[in-house]
This record gives structure tokens, sequence and C-alpha cells, in this order.
């Protein structure tokens, strides 16, 4: 076992690598989430946090993913999305040799639990409202899905009636088609918004106007440099609202993902 400052210095070892492949091969990421924000709030991670986040839009990863398995680093591994039924959302590149087990996932024999980085693919949608808001309910739909099958409990009467309707729906197969819909505008080339709404994020903080992610720009992390939104500081605002603005205790305190983690031991051993 380590403190989180060690899983952080692991975690930044695995971004490094994905970095420099990126860099070197053309492929273009961008931090977001609660790791854009620890760039600008913190410099670098948020000290509660123990994970790292990164967009990719599909054909970046397409490319990233021929690439890394080109590359043969041993010391890591991408994990696909819907690797196992509990994990729907996204993938995960996560180092050999380490432990990160998260509570939802500790009884799953059958998958990789190293410290890893998230790879979250950033989508095209059309300008149409009714069209942006049927890929915003489709994301909510396989999020939902996922978390079911995690014995998430639902905080509200309404997202418990939509669990309860979910034991009666063949799921996989909306699922599919949910997925299906969502890539469906990623070829647009001219007038669309960027969008990701398999997150915490409502529909006006997970649509983005296409030059906030205009060519990436090297913001300052930690020891190093990574990529960020061209516009992070407008990413920031419409995606948290006051970013600078220190979140309660009890939020800090849930933002904690492992259960178990251990930057010098296999999680082999502790399952």
């Amino acid at each position: 076992m380590n403190n989180i400052a060690a899983v952080q210095s692991k975690i930044l070892d695995i971004m490094r690598y994905i970095d420099k492949l990126c860099r070197e091969n053309g492929i273009v990421y961008y931090v977001m989430g609660g790791t854009a924000l620890g760039a600008v709030r913190h410099g670098g991670f948020i000290p509660w946090d123990d994970d790292l986040d990164i967009f990719m839009t599909p054909g970046n990863y397409k490319k990233f993913k021929r690439i890394f398995k080109k590359a043969g680093n041993r010391q890591f591994i991408i994990q696909e999305w819907r690797i196992v039924d509990e994990y729907l959302e996204y993938a995960k590149v996560r180092m050999n040799g380490t432990t990160f087990i998260e509570r939802a996932f500790k009884h799953r024999k059958d998958m990789h639990h190293g410290i890893y980085v998230d790879i979250m693919i950033l989508h095209k949608c059309p300008l149409n409202p009714i069209m942006q808001k049927m890929i915003y309910y489709e994301s909510k739909y396989v999020k939902l899905v996922a978390l079911s099958r995690r014995n998430w409990r639902p905080k509200t009467p309404a997202q418990k009636a939509v669990l309860f309707l979910l034991k009666f729906l063949p799921n996989d197969f909306i699922s599919q088609k949910c997925y299906e819909q969502i890539y469906k505008y990623d070829h647009l080339k001219g007038n669309f918004k960027y969008c990701y709404y398999i997150t915490k994020a409502n529909f006006h903080q997970g649509l983005f106007e296409p030059d906030v992610f205009a060519a990436p720009v090297d913001i300052p992390f930690e020891d190093t440099w990574l990529w960020g939104p061209s516009n992070i500081r407008e990413y920031l605002e419409q995606r948290f609202g006051d970013y600078l603005k220190l979140p309660p205790e009890q939020e800090r305190k849930m933002a904690v993902h492992a259960q178990v983690y251990d930057t010098e031991v296999g999680f082999e051993a502790y399952l």
C-alpha cells in the first residue's frame, strides 16, 4: 500500500508514455474533466484525486491503439471499453505490476486492475438541438446501465424508478444501438459541435463549440507539459462553473476511486 501521491506519480508515468506516443505520431489528445481542472487550479493533480482523464476523438483513438500495440511496451496495456458487463463507458491504459482495485469491480477476476489513465471519446454532434438531446439521453442511458451493474445506489426517486425499469429491458442490445447513434456524426466536416455526456455533466455542460478543441496547447502539469484544450478556461467554466472554488470536504472524499492501491505489487496478489 502507498499514499495517493505515490499513485499520482505512477499515473503520471503512464501519461508521459501516452504523451510521447501521441506527439511522435501526430495523435491529438486533450486533458479533460478533473485533470484539466487540476492543471489550471493546482498546477497538476487535484491533491485528493487518484486518476487522470484525457479526451481523444474516435479517429485519434483508433490511431493511438494501432501505434500503442505496434510499440509493444510490456509495461502498459490498453483495456478497451466493454471489457466486462459493468464496464461500458471508456478505455484505460493500465500499468502492469501495480494495483488499483475499485469497489465496483473488486469481484472481477477476469479484468486488469492496474493503475490507469482514462481515455474518453470526444464526439461530434449536429447543430440540431433535437439530435443533440438524443445523443445526451443515449449517453446517459449507457452510463446508467453500467452503474446499475455495479450495485450503484440511486440518489433520487426518479433514478430508483429508472433503475427498476432497466431490469425489464434488453439493455445490451439497446446500449449497442445507442453507441451507434453516438458515433454516427463523427464524419461531420462543416457545422458541428463537440459533446461528451458519459459523465455527470448536464446537457449544456457537455456541449462545446469546435474552437474550444482547436489545436491542442501545452499546459503545465506537475513537472511536465500535457496537451489541453486551446480554450481550456472556457472549457472549465462551461463544465464546472466557478472552477476555482474548492469543493466541500465530502465531495473530495467521494472523488477517490480506489479501494485498494499499490504501486509496487501487482493486482494479482490482492485478488
